[in-house]
Parts: C-alpha cells; sequence; structure tokens
C-alpha cells in the first residue's frame, strides 16, 4: 500500500495478489463449512420449487419419451390430482407414476381449443380433456376417432359463475338482457340450466356469442352486455370493475353440472389399458391425498404454479375452486355402484345432447353414453380407505328466520294437482317430481330450496293456506325419503290464495295458481 502522487492511498500489485489468495481460500472454507453444517442444503432447498425433482430426473433415452402417456390439459386447477401425483408437468422417472407404476405421464398445456383437438386426433397427445355435458358435441363430431371417457377429475366449485350489473338480482331479471356466453362450452352449460331452473329457455334471454369465458368478461367490462358467464378469477375482476356488479351463482353453488372427463381414442384404450389404469389410479391417489391434507394442497399449488406459470395464490383457488374426484366419485359418476343419489355422466350427457342439438350446435346423430364411456378402467382399480370414498351430499343446518325469508335466485314452477282437500302425493304427482325437480335439486346441490303451496281462491282462505302449507311439506317428505335430500335444506310455505301467477276468474287461471314453487335461495 503506498500514495500516489495525489496523495491517494493506493494498493500495489503484490498486495492485490495476497488479497484475492485470502478471498478464495475464505470461500473455499466457508462453502466446506456450510456443506458440513447442512446450511447449503436449507438454502437450496427453500428457493427449490416443488417440481424439481420429477423435472430433473434421470435423462429420458428415446425409447423412454416413445412410451410417454401424453395429457392435454388446459390452465384449471381441476387436474392437480394427476399433476402433483407426477411431481410436475414433465414425464420424470422420479415422478411417482414411474417410481410406484412404471409409467411417463407428461401434462401438455394446450389453451388453444382448436389446436388440442388437432393434435389429439394427429396423436401427439394421448388423453384429452372435456366437459361431460359439453361431450356431446365433441363425440358427434368425432366419431370416425371414437373417444372413449374413462375417468372424471373434478367438478367445478366455483370455477364458473354469471355476473350481472346493478338492478339485476334474480334469473327471471335476465329476461330480454343481453348475456356473453361462449356457445357449447361450460358456459353455455350453466347459463342453459340456470335458465330452466326458472322455466325459463335461451329466448328469453339476448345471447351474445363469444370465442371464450375470457372474453365474456372483457364483453361485460366494457359495458356491452348486461350479464356474463365467466371463469374465476374473471367473475371477481368484473365486480371490481363495474360499480354495483355481482355474481349471480357460481358453481359453488351449482356443484354437479360442469364435470371435467377425460377420454383417448377406442383403439389407444384397447392397446394401452394396463397404461391408463395405472394413470388413473395414481392420479385418484393424489386427488385423495390433496383433499385430506393442507400441506399436500399446498404442494400442489407450487406444482401448478411451476408447471403453468402462475401466481402461486391463483392456483392455490383455482384448486379449491374443484372438487377433485376420488375413486368413490368416479364409480358413482359411471354408475358402477349403482348410487341412486349419484348425478352421472350419462344423466349430464343425455341431457345436453337434446338440448345441445335444439340449440343447433349438434349437426347429426349423437352416440349414447355406452358408446363414449369406457368403464373397464376402472373396474380394474380397487382403492380403499375413507379418503377414497365420495364425498356425499351436502350437510344443511336447520333454516334461520332470515333464510326462509331469503329472495329466490330462481324458481322452478312446477304444476302438482291435488285431489280437492288432500295433500297425499299421488303416484302421477310422484313421477313429475322425480322427472321435473330431482334432476334440478341434485345439480345445484348446495342451494337450500324453499317449497312454496300454493291454491286458487276457492274455498276458505285460512284453510287454503293451511291445505297449501301441508301440500308443500308431502313433497319434502317424499324428496327425503325417496331421494335421501338432508330435510333441514328445504323450508316449507304455504301462501294458499295470496300469490296467483293469474285471474282465478278462469278454469285455466285457477289451474295456473294450484302450482307449487321450488325456489333456489342463495
Amino acid at each position: 500500500m503506498f500514495k500516489s502522487q495525489s496523495g491517494k492511498v493506493e494498493i500495489g500489485p503484490g498486495l492485490w495478489v495476497l488479497m484475492v489468495i485470502g478471498l478464495l481460500v475464505g470461500i473455499y472454507f466457508g462453502v466446506n463449512y456450510a456443506k458440513k453444517n447442512g446450511l447449503l442444503d436449507k438454502a437450496t432447498k427453500a428457493v427449490a420449487p416443488s417440481n424439481t425433482k420429477a423435472d430433473n430426473g434421470p435423462k429420458l433415452s428415446k425409447e423412454d419419451k416413445k412410451d410417454v402417456i401424453k395429457v392435454g390439459v388446459v390452465t384449471w386447477g381441476g387436474y392437480a390430482g394427476g399433476q402433483y401425483f407426477n411431481e410436475g408437468f414433465k414425464a420424470s422417472k422420479n415422478s411417482r407414476f414411474y417410481t410406484e407404476y412404471g409409467i411417463l405421464v407428461e401434462f401438455v398445456v394446450m389453451d388453444d381449443f382448436d389446436a388440442s383437438r388437432a393434435a389429439w386426433k394427429a396423436d401427439e397427445v394421448n388423453v384429452m380433456w372435456f366437459t361431460a355435458d359439453a361431450f356431446p358435441i365433441e363425440a358427434s363430431s368425432f366419431t370416425d376417432y371414437q373417444p372413449e371417457v374413462f375417468f372424471q377429475s373434478d367438478w367445478s366449485r366455483g370455477g364458473d359463475a354469471i355476473v350481472v350489473r346493478k338492478g339485476l338480482n334474480t334469473v327471471s331479471d335476465l329476461r330480454g338482457k343481453k348475456v356473453s356466453v361462449a356457445y357449447g362450452t361450460p358456459s353455455n352449460t350453466f347459463l342453459l340450466w340456470m335458465l330452466e331452473a326458472n322455466n325459463m329457455t335461451k329466448n328469453d334471454v339476448v345471447m351474445v356469442s363469444v370465442n371464450s369465458a375470457v372474453d365474456a368478461a372483457t364483453m361485460f367490462k366494457s359495458g356491452q352486455v348486461d350479464a356474463a358467464v365467466v371463469w374465476s378469477p374473471d367473475d371477481e375482476d368484473c365486480v371490481k370493475n363495474i360499480a354495483g356488479s355481482k355474481i349471480l351463482i357460481s358453481t359453488k353453488k351449482a356443484t354437479y353440472i360442469i364435470a371435467d372427463v377425460f377420454y383417448a381414442k377406442k383403439s389407444y384404450i384397447d392397446e394401452n389399458e394396463d397404461k391408463l389404469v395405472k394413470l388413473t389410479e395414481g392420479w385418484m391417489r393424489g386427488a385423495a391425498e390433496i383433499n385430506s391434507s393442507e400441506e399436500n394442497l399446498n404442494k400442489a399449488a407450487q406444482i401448478l404454479s411451476d408447471g403453468l406459470g402462475q401466481d402461486y395464490a391463483y392456483c392455490l383457488k383455482a384448486i379449491k375452486n374443484t372438487r377433485l374426484c376420488t375413486f368413490g366419485d368416479n364409480k358413482g359418476f359411471f354408475q358402477i355402484n349403482g348410487c341412486n343419489s349419484c348425478v352421472t355422466g350419462e344423466q349430464l350427457y343425455t341431457k345436453m345432447s337434446k338440448i345441445y342439438t335444439d340449440f343447433g350446435l349438434i349437426k347429426g346423430t349423437v352416440p349414447p353414453w355406452r358408446t363414449v364411456s369406457n368403464t373397464k378402467i376402472l373396474r380394474k382399480i380397487n382403492l380403499a380407505g375413507v379418503e377414497h370414498e365420495s364425498e356425499g351430499m351436502q350437510v344443511f343446518t336447520k333454516a334461520s328466520k332470515i333464510q326462509e325469508e331469503a329472495p329466490a335466485i330462481a324458481s322452478k314452477s312446477v304444476s302438482i294437482v291435488f285431489r280437492s282437500g288432500s295433500f297425499s302425493l299421488t303416484d302421477d304427482n310422484k313421477n313429475i317430481i322425480d322427472r321435473d325437480v330431482v334432476p334440478g335439486l341434485k345439480a345445484f346441490g348446495a342451494v337450500r330450496i324453499r317449497v312454496e303451496g300454493n291454491t286458487d281462491d276457492v274455498g276458505d282462505r285460512t284453510m287454503n293456506v293451511q291445505l297449501s302449507r301441508k301440500r308443500a311439506a308431502s313433497a319434502i317428505d317424499y324428496l327425503v325419503e325417496t331421494h335421501n335430500f338432508d330435510r333441514n335444506r328445504f323450508i316449507a310455505i304455504g301462501n294458499g290464495p295470496d300469490k296467483p301467477v293469474a285471474s282465478n276468474d278462469t278454469p285455466d287461471g285457477k289451474a295456473m295458481n294450484r302450482r307449487t314453487e321450488f325456489q333456489f335461495l342463495d
């Protein structure tokens, strides 16, 4: 060290060399100390993504890559069971699919719908997602490829929603209003179900067709429509951006309408049945583990965050907006266990086949469910334990006075004609309830139901009020005793002649007033 002519202290060349050598020696001993005491491992673990193990496993050979099951997915939380069990999106020999089943699985994210279907047709992906409700459209156009559904991954539980502008509070308020919706998608299905629950049809609203739920949200936020069917988290974004707007209803209440399923070509299933059994079993084990552990849920959210390139909080909410389906759920969905209370894939598929044909989205013949579903995969699986059981029906607490008087989101009016002075259900009454009421009550599984009995104005008012309440109670008794619905879910109201919907001066008007309403409460 010496002073220059300017008076500044400067370091000579020899001292520089000594200082550099000293620094390197310090780093060397510091790293060794950190390794010896585990400090380096701890630091590495703190920043490593949860799927590093799977993605950085042994390098796959060309032969390995030929055996990879490629699964086409979109940015959605309902597929977390498989991605969690795979410990990432990439095929890896560190994946549990490989270490426990000897198969390699890759999740290919394809949010472009047309491109994803082209890839499936070309065998660039082997297994593809869709929803059971919209699958009739897919199945009718893919008959040459013989698609077969073999597994249900999830139910939407908040991922789909209807947002409305200020002043719209019920489904009835949508009459004549503009609603943006993506045709032939789960959004379309959700809207049509809601209209039906209010005795309305597609002709009662002005549907504005868009390419996707994202586009529907954009139209709503720009003020071009009165309502929109959107995905989460766009529902919250719409409400935040449009003053006075709100979420009318979401699949948090309509719990059994949107079911994600996976399908493959019949030829692929026949040639790879053993692999698909392992894929399905591992996937359902992953779903069960996530459902039963907060720690596993958090791990799954991190895996999605890494694989989708999305924020962790977004991915966590995306998973929570679904019911990840277990082995028990799948047995009910595919009618393997004879579950009478389950909403099945066949029910959704058959109902929407007719609706989408009438809607004009299906040209030609829709193949029956039995020819587009494959239960051989599930029948070769046997997972035991409470974590693999079906979720069962929601349990309700007894309704409070406020809940009893809450405004209805929608009202399903059904004509149940009783014998004069009687409140006993006839076989015809029961058939009407089975056909026109039960499917809706199953689909909207988290909605409380108010059953209101109504009469015409013939006879004593007080007696009519009492009689109408007994008739409402009879309908509830039948639903509870025959279909195993929770009694606390229902509220019996007798209006007597006080809420007519037509004039009591004509026979037709009287008949319209002798009605029973099943009202969907928030």
